[in-house]
């Protein structure tokens, strides 16, 4: 890796890792999620980074891919678990980190048990270790702790402007053998819950990709596409155009869109039976004796 490369990512690294830590505070009863993520994705900007995807603020059940639409009502309340995922780039090279706030006090075992699996699966990351033997650890880890992981999430290698790139790590035993690379970038992230072990898809969607630049006759497409051609592969927000085309216009500018094949969604993914949800990420670089933890 290229010295320039690697600065970049160290860079993303530390402004995630403290963006993380600030905005932890900011999960409390009460508060707004519409609020919680627009300080956060401010504080990202504000701290010379630039956002990798729409924050995500996932509550009990909802296991990925939530991020607050425009005029989101939803209030924390003191019975919610809630995991905070957010991703941070420099010049495309990504950093990745999540974590779980517990309001209700009732779930501190599966939150410890997750942690302890991220750090696990990270003290074993090294060149030729096997994503297999990575999920078969961090399987074992909670479901010894009475819990599940989730076993069609799983960490991926990160790329530039490319956060789902090359190799998945999951978080249970698997039949392929990929080994990992010196210079692999890598977002460990378990998943643990209460519920089956699986998610399923919502037909909501707030976060979205460029598909595919095509030409376009709605002067509204036009300007969202303009916008995110920049962004290359890196997701984005449907909320983040709300100041600049008309709400009452906006979902139906998306769906159309969408159904051009010109953006791809990204719907919410909720736990299959409805269990609560953790989730501890860290991004990693894989070395020649083991990893660095650039969101540490």
């Amino acid at each position: 890796m290229e010295d320039k490369e690697l600065k970049s990512y160290r860079d993303a690294g530390k402004i995630a890792a403290r963006v993380r830590e600030w905005g932890k505070s900011l999960i409390r009863e009460n508060a707004k999620i519409l609020e919680i993520a627009g300080k956060i994705e401010g504080k990202i900007l504000e701290s010379g980074g630039e956002i990798a995807f729409p924050v995500n603020i996932c509550i009990n059940d909802i296991t990925a891919h939530y991020t607050p639409k425009y005029n989101d009502p939803t209030i924390l309340t003191g019975r919610d678990v809630i995991s905070v995922d957010i991703g941070v780039h420099m010049d495309g090279f990504i950093a990745d980190t999540a974590y779980t706030v517990d309001l209700s006090g009732n779930y501190g075992k599966m939150l410890d048990a997750n942690e302890i699996a991220l750090e696990t699966a990270i003290s074993m990351i090294k060149p030729e270790i096997s994503v297999a033997e990575i999920g078969r650890t961090v399987q074992r880890i909670i479901r010894d702790a009475g819990f599940k992981p989730i076993e069609n999430l799983t960490g991926h290698e990160v790329r530039q402007y490319d956060l789902h790139a090359g190799i998945s790590i999951p978080s249970v035993e698997v039949p392929y053998n990929w080994k990992m690379q010196e210079g692999m970038v890598l977002a460990i992230e378990p998943f643990a819950t209460n519920g089956y072990g699986r998610v399923i898809e919502s037909k909501q969607a707030e976060i979205f990709g460029l598909e595919k630049i095509k030409p376009t006759r709605m002067q509204e497409a036009r300007l969202i596409l303009g916008e995110i051609e920049k962004r290359k592969k890196l997701p984005f927000a449907e909320r983040w155009f709300s100041n600049k085309i008309n709400p009452l216009k906006l979902d139906l500018v998306f769906r159309e869109l969408v159904s051009n094949k010109i953006l791809k969604a990204y719907p919410v993914l909720h736990e299959k039976e409805k269990g609560v949800v953790s989730q501890f990420e860290h991004t990693v670089i894989v070395t020649k004796e083991g990893c660095e933890i650039i969101t540490k």
